[in-house]
């Protein structure tokens, strides 16, 4: 047989294309020839149309809304998370293989002119939910990364300071170390400030397409004027997204459809979420955005312990999975605030997602035997995946004795967190691991932390596989003993 498939994970760095090569490893196993689109943050190479038409199904794997569903009509479609593609892609294609086309859904022929959505209708209310707050965060995170990189090497070059400095505009000085690390804050600042905006605007984007953009990004806008923040932007792109999907359910004549997606909808969509976001519920919205400030802010000793111990659990939870990302979309929201507790959130949440990788290398490393060939090959890209902070890089021990490895490293990146959280140390850049560590507060410490939690989860795998060949030896002991009483 042949298929077709769609990998696309939140951040689009790791899941993405391990999902494609485990699909496309599935299918070679069966005989099958299957072609894979990764839409990722390198961007995509596209399934050509001959592929397309040509395929007897199609594989959907994607924790975010999917662009092109209007090429499949009429095939057989298979969904699922990147992690079930990445844990048990035999028997996603399994069930491609037995599939039958399903003509109610999006990809169907539809009686009306409204286009292939985004985020497949067949999927569950919760699903959908989750794929179009992922798909506002996928786009979020470049403006964080290139923003809070270039702020953290302003602070790096000039000092904290360095937030006082004139506008650029009107005083830079090339020979200036200050005037380049003033220029470095304020374009990392001008970053920032689209956070909110691109957060709703392609929240709506994946509930009701190119007509929801504007509505979308009016209303993220609207939060940061009224001071709702990131919550405002997820509640602003939900609000858009339902409003123009509404919109586009009018039958109107023909004469008005065709300005219907670039005057009508637009114009309409940002009057209805304009209004509810600053006049209705901007201002409850800010409120509880300031009380959630206020509480981090005033989160010390074991409290922030405790804080940095529960994210750090769910970060090492599902590796990379939503478990994972609620916490990464967690830390990566409070850098919006800019508050100290926030930034040593952040500091938390990467130093946690080091620890699996990192710390099951070490553990393949110092004791072999206790692995199979496969793992001890996968301990050696483990190492820079750590360092990278792309906590995949444990899933290939994970998926081969989830029991075991998954509760250890757990426990080492809860006291990671922990232990960072305790000791302050912040950070503004939300990714880039230990090649950011110049840019971290107490970067001693933090390397201490991240060592820690690394040894601790190590250890604990080390043990349980340990106490696991050490139990299936003593019972073929006694299984020897009881052959050679009988004989």
């Amino acid at each position: 047989m042949k298929f077709v498939a769609v990998t696309a994970c939140p951040t689009g760095i790791a899941h993405t294309y391990m999902a494609a090569e485990a699909l496309e490893q599935a299918a070679r196993d069966r005989g099958d020839e299957l072609s894979v689109e990764t839409q990722g943050s390198a961007g995509s190479d596209p399934l050509s149309e001959q592929d397309v038409r040509e395929a007897d199904a199609v594989i959907l794997a994607a924790d975010v809304g999917v662009t092109g569903l209007d090429r499949f009509a009429g095939k057989p479609v298979v969904e699922a998370s990147v992690k079930q593609a990445v844990d048990d892609a035999a028997s996603l294609v399994e069930r491609a293989a037995a599939a039958e086309p399903d003509r109610t859904g999006p990809d169907s022929e539809r009686s009306g002119p409204e286009p292939a959505t985004k985020v497949s209708a067949n999927a569950s209310a919760g699903t959908r939910l989750r794929q179009w707050l992922m798909t506002g965060v996928s786009y979020v995170i470049p403006f964080v990364a290139a923003g809070g990189l270039l702020i953290a090497l302003s602070f790096a070059l000039g000092g904290y300071q360095i937030t006082e400095a004139p506008d650029v505009t009107e005083r830079f000085d090339p020979a200036s170390l200050t005037s380049w690390a003033a220029l470095a804050n304020q374009i990392g600042t001008a970053a920032f400030e689209f956070l909110v905006p691109v957060l709703a605007g392609f929240i709506a984007f994946a509930m009701a397409e190119r007509p929801a953009l504007v509505p979308g990004f009016v209303g993220g806008a609207a939060a940061v004027a009224v001071g709702a923040g990131f919550l405002g932007g997820l509640i602003a792109g939900l609000l858009a997204g339902g409003v123009v999907a509404g919109l586009r359910r009018i039958r109107v004549p023909s004469a008005v459809a065709g300005i219907m997606p670039v005057v009508v909808i637009p114009l309409f969509g940002s009057m209805v979420v304009g209004t509810l976001m600053f006049v209705v519920l901007g201002k409850p919205i800010a409120a509880a955005m300031t009380a959630l400030t206020d509480w981090l802010n005033g989160l010390s000793g074991a409290n922030a312990m405790l804080l940095g111990a529960v994210l750090g659990g769910m970060i090492a939870f599902d590796l990379g999975g939503p478990v994972n990302k609620v916490a990464y979309t967690f830390a990566v929201g409070g850098l919006t605030t800019g508050s100290e507790t926030a930034l040593e959130i952040m500091a938390a949440v990467m130093a946690a997602g080091m620890v699996p990788p990192l710390a099951m290398a070490l553990a393949a490393t110092v004791h072999a035997r206790s692995f199979s060939a496969a793992e001890r090959e996968s301990s050696r890209p483990a190492w820079l995946l750590g360092a990278s902070f792309i906590t995949e890089g444990a899933i290939p021990f994970a998926a081969s004795d989830p029991l075991r490895v998954i509760p250890s490293m757990i426990l080492g990146s809860a006291s990671t967190g922990a232990m960072s959280m305790f000791f302050g140390a912040t950070l503004r850049a939300p990714h880039g691991g230990l090649f950011v560590l110049p840019l971290v507060g107490d970067p001693l410490l933090y390397v201490v932390a991240i060592v820690s939690g690394v040894v601790v989860a190590a250890a604990v795998v080390i043990a349980a596989k340990s106490s696991l060949r050490l139990g299936a030896a003593a019972k073929e002991r006694d299984s020897e003993t009881e052959v050679a009483a009988a004989t």
